[in-house]
This record gives structure tokens, sequence and C-alpha cells, in this order.
């Protein structure tokens, strides 16, 4: 018997060596599934969009961020929560509903009355119980669900995402957002069986999606007589979530202008007193 086997004993060597075997044919497996070429391991390329607030002087079109805050409101409102943002939140400078008639947004009439559409819980009142009251804009966008268990529940058991930065939180941003949502036409490969309850969309990772196709022509009636194809309804919800992940986007993009502006000027100031200071030293 070797030194090891009297250290350890048989049944202990036996333990590890089967151990190590299937150590090996795990990660042959894993190997096997991360293998590039398959179609519902890898998500197709978006497609690339323009969109008017990209780029360092980009801003953002604010007859589209209304629109897209009416398909939130009327379609993905329904199941997924925005609960970073207030309601007052949309009339800050640089909001969808931002007038400068009305520089503190609690006092904006429209955000007032875009609030009062929902009904909050408070409470309690002087005898203790709670009563329900219009939203005010101090109030955050009610949740989609009262928690994760009942959202699971109404979904089939997938957990719709928050969505108040989800632009920033997804590879690709807005046109990641924007191709999955138009991306429901496409028929999955001949070798994929999609699971029951499950969608294909090329697009998302893995290719099946818990999510229903929600856009489609006319599914909302735009206000300002828009007509609402599935593109310009991705288009538009998009533009307003890109704006929800980062509202001070436009304040920050002038405030880096200006800085840069003024660095420009200090350099060249310093460039010429350098030039005078030093102008009789021989270097």
């Amino acid at each position: 018997m070797s030194s090891a086997a009297r250290f350890w004993g048989t049944d202990m060597i036996n333990a590890l060596t089967r151990a190590a075997r299937a150590l090996g044919i795990a990660a042959a497996a894993t190997l096997a599934l991360a293998t590039p070429g398959s179609a519902a391991e890898d998500p197709k390329e978006p497609k690339h969009h323009h969109w008017e607030h990209a780029g360092p002087f980009g801003v953002f079109d604010r007859a589209a961020m209304q629109r897209g805050y009416q398909v939130y409101r009327e379609v993905c409102a329904a199941c997924h929560s925005m609960r970073q943002l207030n309601f007052r939140s949309l009339g800050q400078p640089g909001g969808p509903f931002d007038d400068p008639d009305f520089p503190n947004p609690n006092d904006n009439p429209v955000i007032k009355a875009l609030a009062a559409e929902f009904t909050v819980s408070d409470g309690p009142d002087e005898f203790g119980d709670m009563f329900d009251r219009p939203g005010r804009p101090s109030d955050p966008f009610p949740k989609a669900f009262a928690n994760d268990q009942m959202a699971r529940a109404s979904n089939g058991g997938a957990l719709p995402p928050d969505l108040s930065v989800i632009i920033k939180a997804r590879h690709h941003g807005e046109d990641y957002t924007a191709s999955l949502l138009t991306g429901y036409d496409e028929e999955p490969p001949a070798d994929v069986e999609v699971r029951p309850g499950s969608y294909w969309n090329p697009y998302f990772p893995g290719g099946q999606i818990a999510m229903a196709p929600q856009l489609f022509q006319d599914r909302v009636i735009y206000d300002d007589g828009t007509e609402a194809t599935p593109e310009q309804l991705a288009e538009d919800v998009v533009t307003f979530l890109a704006w929800a992940a980062e509202p001070h986007q436009e304040a920050r993009k002038r405030l880096g202008f200006n800085v840069l502006i003024y660095l420009t000027i200090l350099a060249v100031l310093l460039w010429f007193s350098y030039k005078q200071i030093w102008r009789n030293v021989k270097h």
C-alpha cells in the first residue's frame, strides 16, 4: 500500500478520484455549452438607431419623451415599476413636462394632473385608519405590484425588472431596448423549442423571454396625433426611459462643455504667461 493510501485510506482516495472525474465532466459540459455559434445562446446584435440625445451635444426630444411617458403609463406600468422617479421629476428642468413658468414642479398643473390619475394609499388618519387619496407631485411612481412574489405569480414566475435605470443597466442601452421591443417577428431556429409561456426574441440573451409582444399598431393613441407604429412606440418609450435613467444628462453636458472652454482659455493664458516670464532666459 502506498504512503498516500495509508495516510488517507482507500475509500477517501476513491471518493476524491470520483469527485475529480465529475468535475472534469462538468467542466467539459460547461465549455460545450459556451461554444460560440449557438443560436439559443448568442443574442442578435441590436439595430442601430439615431438618438437625438446621443453624443456630447445631443438633447432630448421633448415631444418624444412626452409620448414615451404615455406609452409607459398605458402599456409598461401594468408590469414594470419605476421606483426611482417621483411625479415631480417629470417637471424638473430638462424633464418631459418642464415648464419655465413653473420652476417648482410641485406647482406645475400638468404634473398635478398626471399625479392625480393615480390613487395612493395614505395614512393613518386621526382615527388610525388608512385611506386613499389622489396622487400628488411629491409621490413616487406607484409600484406595479405590492411585492416581488405577486409580480412573479402574475408573470409566469418571471420578475419584471424595474425600468428606472434599465437603459444604463443593459449593454447597448437604447439600441438593445428598442430592438428587443420590436424583435418578436422572427421565427426561432428549427432546433430550438420555445418553452410554454415564453416567446422567441433573438435580441434577448438565450432567445426566450417571458414578456409577450407589447407594442403593436395603435396600441396607444397619441395625444399629438403621431402615428403609433410599433417602431414609433419603441423609439418614444426608449427616449423616455433614457431620460429617466439620467435626468440631468443635458445639464451635465452643458457643464462639461463650459469646463472644456474654461480649461482651453486657461491653457492659452498659461502658455502666454510661460512665454512672458521666461522670455529672457536661454534654454
